[in-house]
């Protein structure tokens, strides 16, 4: 069906590497990738997947919950590993307000990322001339279109641009890694979505809203894996794996609310004025 993989003794799974990797040597492992949706530590939402990466999960999640009727969320706040073109055109669709970051975000602020030139977010480019510029002051002109196909049948459209002037040019080896030219291949569409994200992540409700997302999803995975020990599958089979996961976001949910009544009923009891 599509995957590179699948255990004998559980052909829905997929191998993965995990996060509990003991002997630190990136074994592969089956597994399902669960994606979970919370808001102020309850779950909203969750979906298994037999894929690894999470990019191409967020989609298939929120159809998931439009098909059972469940409401999308005014504003999403997942970690960068989500950044990408087709999310973030996803959620433009979908009207949801994206506080997610990219990949390079964080990185873009070091002196180490600035003193890259050759990487595509250091050149400058001529948006009146359609072409890019070096730090050589050097031209990258336009040469074709490349369009990539995801799984999820989402269509992007990189534009490749080329230099062939860069024959005795200081910064060859460093910028175009010894080649006789420099190409690139940029999406001009991931390029608009990146500055918005950035302008919206430094506003004062996006720097506020993206701190939330540590203590919001984080403790729930916690809870779940650590403190209650659920740490593998029980059953095998998707379906039968998605059951269970559902019942532990169940009992989780129910737990959570318990806690809830019970510290807002201390606070009534405290608020009670004492008999004179």
């Amino acid at each position: 069906n599509g995957r590179n993989s699948y255990s004998k003794t559980d052909t829905d799974a997929s191998f993965m590497r995990m996060k509990d990797d003991h002997m630190r040597n990136g074994q592969l492992k089956p597994g399902y990738n669960v994606q979970t949706g919370t808001e102020n530590q309850f779950i909203t939402g969750f979906s298994l997947h037999q894929r690894a990466g999470d990019p191409g999960c967020l989609k298939p999640h929120f159809d998931l919950l439009e098909k059972y009727g469940r409401r999308l969320p005014n504003n999403l706040i997942a970690d960068s590993g989500y950044g990408s073109e087709e999310n973030y055109s996803f959620c433009k669709e979908k009207k949801i307000e994206a506080y997610v970051k990219y990949s390079t975000l964080d990185k873009e602020q070091t002196k180490k990322f600035k003193d890259q030139i050759g990487r595509v977010e250091n050149l400058q480019y001529d948006e009146e001339e359609d072409e890019w510029n070096c730090a050589n002051n050097k031209r990258l002109t336009f040469q074709y279109n490349s369009n990539r196909k995801t799984e999820n049948g989402y269509t992007t459209i990189k534009r490749v641009y080329r230099c062939v002037d860069c024959h005795g040019c200081p910064f060859q080896e460093v910028c175009a890694k010894g080649k006789d030219t420099k190409t690139i291949s940029v999406s001009m569409k991931n390029q608009e979505q990146r500055r918005q994200v950035r302008e919206r992540l430094q506003t004062e409700t996006g720097s506020q809203l993206y701190r939330r997302r540590k203590c919001d999803v984080e403790p729930v995975f916690g809870q779940i894996k650590y403190n209650r020990g659920f740490n593998r599958f029980h059953l095998r089979g998707l379906s039968k794996t998605t059951l269970e996961w559902g019942l532990l976001c169940i009992a989780h949910n129910f737990l959570k609310w318990e806690t809830h009544l019970r510290l807002k009923e201390q606070k009534e009891i405290k608020r009670e004025p004492k008999a004179g």
